[in-house]
């Protein structure tokens, strides 16, 4: 009888999980549109393209990676740029799984953190209650296959749209960064100052000859870790006080 009742709950939370992601893979299917155009423009295959995206659910470190790879960056600079990019992660994790219940183990949790992203987890910390690796994997199922087979789409399209809608969608993944970035400029002064500083430091290396030589990966790492340096030291978080 416990048994039945598991499976109901269980199929129950899959269903909610497939329909909580379908939102978000219609969200990821234009950006990753946009990412398999970019990739077979700049010179890879599409199978090649869609592998990076079957094998990494992360925009920002994809188009990051991407340049490196044409631009025949170094193994260093990936692995560093990757870890800047996508440390958020690692703490949106830790975060998440004090929401798990019973149902999660260590393959789970490995399986699971694969597929962790700002708006999947936003949607599974949002839940009033614990969240099973049945809900999970349902959330998990849809954004993946949105991601795919946006890239799918944008990376075999890509050879016979014309030139001036491939330019167009080309600054979709601008529109994306810049939707992240304004409400917190907006909503506080902090945010916007840092980004500002951010954007400065990466005009230098645009526009001064002794910066220039500096490879897009690095450049991505000095500006984040500066930005986020002088961000630390303008507004330290205070410490807590306890009563």
């Amino acid at each position: 009888m416990t048994s039945n009742i598991n499976k109901v709950k269980y199929t129950k939370d899959l269903k909610k999980g497939l329909h909580d992601g379908i939102p978000i893979a219609l969200g990821y299917i234009s950006v990753s549109f946009t990412f398999g155009l970019m990739g077979t423009s700049s010179g890879m295959l599409w199978w090649q393209t869609l592998l990076i995206s079957m094998t990494n659910l992360t925009s920002a470190g994809q188009f990051a990676g991407l340049e490196i790879m044409v631009t025949a960056g170094s193994l260093i600079e990936m692995a560093l740029t990757q870890l800047i990019i996508n440390i958020r992660y690692a703490l949106m994790s830790i975060s998440l799984s004090q929401k798990t219940d019973t149902t999660f183990n260590l393959p789970t949790r490995l399986a699971i953190g694969f597929g962790v992203t700002d708006e999947i987890f936003a949607v599974a910390v949002s839940r009033n209650k614990t969240v099973s690796r049945y809900y999970m994997a349902g959330l998990l199922i849809m954004p993946y296959l949105g991601w795919a087979l946006g890239t799918a789409a944008g990376a075999v399209l890509g050879a016979v749209i014309p030139d001036y809608i491939s330019n167009a969608l080309g600054i979709a993944i601008y529109g994306m960064f810049m939707a992240i970035i304004i409400p917190q400029a907006r909503d506080n002064s902090k945010y916007l100052i840092i980004i500002i500083i951010a954007a400065i430091l990466s005009c230098c290396f645009k526009w001064i000859a002794v910066l220039q030589n500096v490879s897009s990966g690095f450049v991505i790492i000095i500006c984040a870790v500066l930005a986020s340096v002088i961000g630390a030291v303008l507004y330290p978080v205070e410490d807590e006080v306890e009563d």
